[in-house]
């Protein structure tokens, strides 16, 4: 139509992110995100994550979502004993991948 701007390549013209019109021509396909939580509310936080970005990525016809939960503590001090033993008891499901100090 004249004097209305022409939609970039790629786009229909009517796609806003966030919208409800059309995905663009070539939506995109990966998805990687990182995000620093409260060590004290980790709960609460991925519980949010988990519910406002992964429950909308896995729910996509033929995805694959992989999350992974990294944990960096630095100890000054050193593990206590307690805290050692803890993290490889059996049943944690992390213990596995957990080095031993």
């Amino acid at each position: 139509m004249p004097g209305q701007p022409s939609p970039g390549p790629g786009t229909t013209g009517d796609y806003t992110p966030g919208g409800t019109g059309p995905a663009p021509a070539h939506a995109p396909t990966r998805f990687y995100g990182t995000a620093t939580l409260d060590p004290t509310r980790v709960g609460r936080d991925a519980g949010r994550i988990a519910d406002e970005m992964i429950a909308h990525l896995v729910g996509l016809v033929g995805s694959e979502v992989t999350v992974t939960l990294e944990i960096d503590a630095m100890m000054p001090t050193g593990a206590s004993p307690h805290v050692v033993r803890t993290r490889h008891e059996p049943g944690c499901g992390a213990a596995a991948h957990l080095p031993r100090a």
